[in-house]
């Protein structure tokens, strides 16, 4: 005897369903319990699903979903009806969803057994849902909508969500969420209306005779099984919902923190009795709305306040500058509220000037956006005074200082390890000469990059963060640009955002520098893409745990008429007598900016010069060096020229030194390195020089140049 006659002979059906194909399999006994003629058929399944009942049709999603989630069986017990929708056996399923995918959640097929069961008592199906297993459909709901309430981050996501339940057995036509506004009752989202319906509840006092206002009054659900028991309890209001044609109601509390902040209606086509196990999945899913949308109210304020920190601290680039051209980005990416401690600004000066300011408050909370805001108005407030760049900055360091100090004393605690501090870049720009005064405050150096395109990091004298010590001292250094040079000031949430250290994220953003480029503004979104646009994800530095910081950046470039010669390169910097590891930054410096040089052992032989040149300056004399280096001419046939002064009048003399001696190579070398070279003498102090030429032939390329 086969298997399908031994199922057959105990009123066992086999049956399956592709939910990719949507085509439904049945045996012969499987068909007959189905109420369609007894032979083996395949059918699709919008022919198979008028079958059984609406309600229990429904719920099949949800037992299905919890199988799968569970890898588990489904069961379920389902009601077949005729044409007219009359039940005529209740049939119990069996089934294994077989995932046609490796995530296993999206399709499957479902392969299992049919028997029917005894009918319930008279009355009853028409009633509550037959489920065979209501407590694992019931889980799974509740299992699908908890994740899906608690994955909606606006308002008006929980209300869609809400819109799509399906609840198991019972699934509402109409649905509405009422709030609380003073006194009054008001709608916050509906489902199952037309446009306008709405209108009589959208402001009705709480003491009106109407379900959802006692709801709130009292913070007890009610639950209304028929017309005649809406209007027998709600006579007045009755009129409003009658033309809704529903049949049940549920009227539940949406409660918060012990707090009654709304009401929840769910309208129901059908008769409902309300059995202790529906009414338990409505009061969860009413707690579970009543948390969703005291998440998405707590998030909607702090994104409205969010936009207003962003919108009142907005850097402002104020008005254009005759020969100067100027762009900036901000972008926050290290709080939640998306404001943090960084800043940049333009400050018209009263001597015709411009003041550029950059910095960092140190932290990305609002306490760091507020520091940030006071400290930009006081140094606003010092630029105005006609202060120079190193009188703001130590003005602005004693201020920080005091304030975060009160900050302290009005938290009552001793919260000397948390003290802020703030980098800080602050250059006086003269638009007629291109000079920039540039004191700096812990902050990274400026970026130059020549009209060749060649971009070099501008080493600059700088002292202590803004707020560590209340009479610090700042140098100031200072920059000519030429006609159509850049300057790129930024914090350093540009360099190392991304898992990058100085050092590689200065590679990082080389290359978008050195990129030809016409306007301001694209070069401030290419900056900002290069961190975090599709192309950083690929440039991850080292430091992968570092996190992630706000970014500001500054570009301004020298306005000046383009002309046919080949744009030069130049170079300087103070070398101090305090600070000789300045020496090195000399060094790195004049190999950037002959990074493009034909021959490596020429750069190697600049670099051993200019070593020597600095270090006689700071062994021989009492004074500090200046260095000026400048590349000019033809790609192939450039010239290179570098200068270190001092204030000294004692002028060098080349010695033979010994095998063993530690000094007195200097002159010797550059004798021996140099195309050119030589000492002169100035008004105050002397020059010592030399020249490379990037030619074979120097004799001509000087002549050339002279």
């Amino acid at each position: 005897m086969r298997t399908e006659e031994i199922l057959a002979a105990i009123g066992t059906g086999l049956w399956s369903w592709d939910s990719s194909a949507g085509m439904v399999t049945l045996d012969a006994e499987a068909a007959r319990l189905m109420g369609l003629p007894a032979e083996p058929t395949v059918r699709p399944g919008e022919e198979v699903r008028p079958c059984f009942h609406p309600a229990d049709w429904n719920e099949i999603d949800g037992v299905v979903n919890f199988a799968i989630a569970e890898d588990t069986v489904a069961e379920a017990r389902m009601r077949i009806v005729d044409e007219n929708g009359s039940v005529i056996r209740t049939v119990r399923s069996r089934s294994k969803p077989v995932p046609l995918d490796t995530s296993g959640r999206h399709t499957y097929v479902l392969v299992g057994i049919l028997q029917e069961v005894a009918q319930p008592p008279g009355g009853a199906a028409a009633q509550t849902p037959l489920t065979g297993d209501w407590r694992r459909s019931r889980e799974a709901f509740l299992l699908d909508a908890g994740r899906a309430l608690a994955e909606a981050g606006s308002t008006e996501e929980v209300l869609r969500v809400a819109n799509s339940l399906s609840m198991p057995g019972f699934s509402p036509d109409g649905l509405a969420v009422f709030g609380v506004s003073g006194e009054r009752l008001t709608i916050i989202g509906h489902y199952g209306h037309n446009v306008g319906d709405e209108e009589p509840f959208t402001d009705m006092p709480l003491d009106t005779d109407y379900p959802a206002a006692e709801v709130v009054r009292t913070g007890q659900a009610i639950y209304l099984e028929s017309p005649e028991e809406y209007r027998r309890r709600f006579p007045v209001t009755w009129p409003l919902a009658e033309g809704f044609g529903r049949r049940s109601w549920a009227f539940l509390p949406l409660i918060s923190s012990g707090h009654t902040m709304g009401a929840w209606m769910a309208g129901f086509g059908h008769s409902v009795a309300f059995s202790p196990d529906e009414r338990s999945v409505l009061t969860t899913v009413a707690r579970m709305l009543a948390q969703a949308l005291t998440r998405a109210g707590v998030a909607e304020t702090e994104r409205e306040l969010s936009l207003g920190l962003q919108k009142a601290m907005r850097p402002s680039l104020g008005p254009g500058v005759p020969g100067l051209t100027v762009a900036a980005r901000y972008v926050p990416t290290g709080g939640g509220l998306q404001v943090g401690g960084d800043w940049y600004d333009t400050i018209p000066l009263p001597n015709g000037r411009i003041a550029l300011v950059i910095g960092d408050v140190q932290g990305h909370d609002v306490r760091a956006a507020g520091l940030m805001g006071q400290l930009r108005i006081a140094l606003r407030a010092y630029a105005a005074e006609g202060h120079r760049p190193d009188a703001v900055l130590s003005r602005a360091s004693r201020f920080l200082s005091g304030l975060t100090e009160t900050y302290d004393r009005a938290d009552g605690e001793d919260r000397s390890d948390v003290t802020r501090f703030a980098t800080c870049l602050y250059a006086e720009a003269d638009p007629e000469t291109g000079t920039l005064d540039i004191a700096r405050a812990g902050h990274p150096d400026p970026v130059v990059v020549s009209v060749d395109g060649t971009a070099v990091i501008r080493q600059t004298a700088g002292g202590m963060p803004l707020g560590v010590e209340k009479d610090a001292d700042y140098p100031t250094t200072r920059v000519v640009l030429g006609p159509g040079e850049t300057i790129m000031l930024c914090t350093d949430g540009l360099i190392e955002t991304g898992g990058h250290d100085m050092a590689t994220g200065w590679t990082r953003l080389k290359p978008v520098l050195e990129k030809p480029v016409e306007d301001l503004e694209e070069l401030a979104d290419a900056l900002v893409q290069a961190v975090h646009g599709p192309g950083s994800h690929y440039t991850t530095g080292p430091l992968v745990d570092r996190r992630e910081d706000d970014i500001a950046v500054l570009v301004l470039r020298r306005e000046g008429a383009r002309t046919r010669r080949t744009p030069g390169r130049r170079s300087a910097m103070t070398i101090a007598q305090a600070e000789p590891e300045r020496i090195a930054a000399a060094r790195q410096q004049l190999r950037e900016l002959l990074h493009d040089w034909a021959d490596p052992e020429q750069v190697d032989s600049a670099e051993l010069m200019v070593s020597e040149m600095s270090t006689n300056v700071l062994v021989h004399t009492d004074g500090d060096a200046l260095l000026l280096a400048e590349v000019s001419g033809e790609r192939g046939e450039r010239r290179l020229r570098v200068e270190v002064a001092d204030t000294s009048d004692e002028l060098p003399h080349k010695r033979r030194p010994g095998e063993m001696a530690s000094s007195g190579r200097g002159l010797v070398l550059m004798e021996m390195l140099a195309d050119t070279w030589g000492v002169d003498p100035r008004g105050e102090g002397k020059s010592i020089w030399f020249e490379l030429y990037e030619s074979a032939e120097p004799a001509e390329l000087s002549a050339a140049g002279s």
